[in-house]
């Protein structure tokens, strides 16, 4: 394989989920949630209780830039705090039912857009490749994560 060809490669595959990403976005409900919120959202649903370190570390920013935004979350029920058994300095956050709800509502017109998108354009060959190259993508974005799931 010549040298420059990953490169081309990672360039390509760059581009396309960037491109996509954006796409995806521009299909995101006006539910008002910033994307912090989200993302601090979607790693509770993903990985569980939390501690404010974990999430900032998760998110790669301190701890007390996430202050207003655990505050928000909690003010309007979405997530809740509970004091860890072991060290009573640290709190677990926690996704409510209201929570979990805010993502659904966010990712379901998103996903509904792509899947029709996929239907009207995609070959079922590409839908399966599609479908292989999701969990490459997901190993991809899990390598270096300060905290890996599983």
């Amino acid at each position: 394989m010549p040298e420059e060809e990953p490169l081309r490669t990672a360039t390509a595959v760059r581009q396309g989920v960037t491109r996509l990403a954006r796409r995806l976005r521009m299909e995101r409900p006006g539910s008002g949630e910033s994307l912090l919120h989200l993302a601090l959202l979607s790693l509770l649903h993903r990985r569980g209780p939390m501690t404010a370190g974990q999430l900032a570390l998760a998110q790669r920013v301190q701890p007390q830039s996430l202050t207003r935004a655990f505050a928000s979350l909690e003010g309007r029920q979405m997530i809740t705090r509970a004091a860890d058994p072991d060290d009573g300095r640290r709190s677990f956050f926690a996704l409510t039912e209201q929570g979990v709800e805010t993502l659904r509502v966010d990712r379901h017109r998103r996903d509904a857009w792509l899947a029709r998108a996929m239907g009207e354009h995609l070959t079922p060959t590409e839908w399966e490749l599609l479908r292989l190259a999701s969990g490459l993508l997901e190993r991809l974005a899990d390598i270096d994560d300060p905290l890996p799931v599983g």
